[in-house]
């Protein structure tokens, strides 16, 4: 059985069923004896006694006054949690929940003895597959069409519609005069003469709009009934009752006009980009587009993969407390971004439309699947004998020290006092562990083809420039 020493504080841990463990901490009287003396101190600030100014009344005038019993009970408080925190980071007892604290001994007088019971990470083993896995990204390379897409996309910049005396098409531009009644009342914001709309864009929130002008010449009226438009929220019965009456729609097409793009010549290219050809731009267009597409596909590879590992660990292996844990620590990273934005939780979910439940059921979900990731990959690094050296440590140390403009050493010590240095250890192994799983994974494009691994890699001098940024 582990034992810890800690001046005159002794630590134990037992192992327990059901994936927990029990910490038995034995504090010596001298030792409990000067948090009973700060316990009086703070408790002498909030008594008032004749001939002693606030805060100033000795120890044993206090204890004469209110009794040791209180005293005892406010030191139990304060310092109990803390020598449970110094005997897990002791320990590296790698807890999940909140313990469940006893005192054993010491209630009234002397030394204290205290049992903590608290849940701890499981170890579990993950099955066969996951050194063979196939996944399928979003392919890579770089077409002429998409280049011919791009372009297009920085001449529409430069269109100008152009009447023509054809049927509309989507795309297309019509100038219309429109009118919508509801039981033979003009409907608000339905109603506009020389409207110009967007064939196909569904703008209105009404399809049938688009479906009757499409094909439509000008001079062409259109006469035709639709349904009301969802209003995006819950309605007493009567105006449900209402609106089952459809709206009537009466449409005069005006005139059709097209998008017509500037022809894409060098001459057009220099005059309104920063390439003197349009090969250049094309050439330009292709990098970007390709080193947008490695940087997407690195980062799909490895959410797939993340997700195929994740299926390989069974709901039940995962403990209710690290999925409770999990969303307490996104609703309070949500809850501080939303704060520095200068709102509140509740002014978030009323502005998105979204209930307190349906937020939560969401959180977890995703919390679930965060706690297998984390299980599996734990799991694989144990099974392939995958470690983190202490070098590797100290480098993640230098780069987050570099970042807050701190000395690695500095830094190190705050983490290692305050128990941080096993969680930076155990996001180093779980990310090499993520890189391993990399080299052993068949990628694929959403036609079946395979993606060499060195095509999802950057050019060595375009990776550098990434890690520095």
């Amino acid at each position: 059985m582990p034992v810890a020493t800690l001046q005159e504080v002794r630590s134990t841990i037992e192992p327990l069923e059901g994936n927990k463990v029990k910490v038995v901490v034995e504090v010596e009287e001298a030792e409990f004896d000067k948090e009973l003396d700060a316990a009086f101190r703070r408790l002498a600030k909030d008594v008032r006694l004749p001939g002693f100014r606030p805060g100033k009344a000795p120890r044993k005038v206090l204890e004469a006054r209110i009794g040791q019993g209180y005293a005892r009970e406010e030191a139990f408080r304060h310092s109990l949690p803390d020598y449970y925190s110094k005997a897990v980071i002791e320990h590296q007892v790698d807890v999940i929940a909140p313990p469940e604290i006893d005192i054993t001994d010491g209630m009234d007088s002397g030394g204290v003895t205290f049992d903590a019971v608290v849940e701890v990470r499981p170890s579990i083993e993950v099955g066969p597959g996951y050194e063979a896995l196939e996944v399928e990204i979003p392919r890579i390379d770089v077409t002429d069409e998409d280049l011919d897409e791009a372009v297009d996309r920085l001449r529409g910049q430069f269109s100008e519609l152009e009447t023509v005396e054809r049927p509309a098409a989507e795309g297309d531009r019509v100038s219309i005069d429109i009118a919508a009644t509801h039981h033979g009342d003009p409907v608000p914001g339905m109603t506009a003469d020389d409207y110009s709309y967007e064939v196909g864009s569904g703008a209105t929130g009404i399809p049938e709009i688009d479906e009757q002008v499409v094909g439509a010449s000008a001079g062409d009226e259109l006469e035709f009934t639709a349904d009301y438009p969802d209003t995006g929220h819950d309605d007493d019965d009567d105006d449900d009752d209402a609106e089952e009456e459809p709206l009537h729609f009466t449409i005069k097409v005006n005139a059709v006009q097209e998008n017509v793009l500037p022809e894409a010549t060098d001459e057009w290219v220099a005059e309104h980009s920063e390439f003197a050809t349009l090969a250049d731009l094309r050439d330009d267009y292709r990098t970007r587009m390709q080193q947008s597409r490695i940087h997407q596909g690195q980062a799909a590879r490895r959410n797939k993969i993340a997700e195929a590992i994740s299926a390989l660990v069974d709901d039940e292996s995962v403990p209710e407390a690290m999925v409770s844990g999990e969303v307490e620590n996104r609703i309070q990273d949500m809850a501080m971004r939303l704060q520095a934005q200068g709102l509140s939780l509740e002014q978030y979910l009323q502005f998105s439309g979204q209930d307190p439940q349906s937020m939560t059921a969401e959180l977890t979900e995703a919390a679930r699947s965060s706690a297998k990731l984390d299980l599996a990959l734990r799991a694989i690094a144990t099974q392939e004998a995958i470690a983190v050296t202490d070098d590797e440590v100290d480098a993640e140390l230098e780069k987050a020290a570099t970042q807050f403009d701190r000395s690695a050493d500095e830094l190190k010590a705050e983490f290692i006092e305050h128990g941080h240095l096993p969680q930076v250890r155990a996001d180093l192994l779980k990310s090499k562990t993520l890189d391993w799983l990399i080299t052993k994974t068949k990628v694929i494009d959403e036609d079946g083809q395979l993606i060499p691994a060195d095509a999802l890699e950057l050019p060595e001098d375009e990776s550098d420039d990434q890690e520095e940024e």
